[in-house]
């Protein structure tokens, strides 16, 4: 698991229009809330991915840009967000290359079966690529106005 001070693992992935984000982009620039949820259109990630999106003004206020990443295709992505009207940019982690990086995947009984799957989890990441706040298994409701509370103390 990650913690604050931390090196932020360098990312690169597709958003739901086919572009390519890394995190290095936003280095030097911009904070950064990078949240991991498990899977577009289920009750909770809808939920976070909105309340998100209402708050992005103010996050973009404090000179910080909201990443979502789930395991979903670029295609499950441009449909959740336009179904939604999600704002902020919703990231393709199709081979769970972040996730691992972020240690965000544990396993769980789905089914009867265990299967690997994402941990709701929220990484604040400072200009310099440190981690700042490392929150792993968290919850939907009220977390955005959560994670802006940090952000404000960056």
């Amino acid at each position: 698991m990650l913690k604050p001070g931390d090196k932020a693992p360098e990312f690169e992935l597709p958003d739901a229009d086919m572009e390519i984000v890394q995190l290095a982009d936003y280095s030097n620039k911009n904070n950064v809330v990078l949240y991991f949820y498990v899977r577009d259109d289920t009750p909770g990630c809808t939920a976070e991915a909105i309340e998100f999106s209402d708050l992005e003004a103010d996050f973009d206020g404090l000179g910080c840009v909201v990443l979502g990443v789930s395991r979903n295709d670029c295609i499950s992505h441009g449909v959740f967000r336009d179904k939604h009207g999600i704002t902020v940019r919703l990231l393709a982690d199709k081979d769970c290359i972040a996730c691992r990086a972020y240690g965000v995947l544990v396993n769980k009984e789905v089914d009867g079966v265990m299967r690997e799957s994402v941990q709701r989890s929220t990484f604040v990441i400072d200009r310099q690529g440190a981690i700042r706040h490392a929150l792993y298994g968290v919850n939907a409701k009220g977390h955005a106005n959560e994670v802006l509370n940090l952000v404000k103390e960056l």
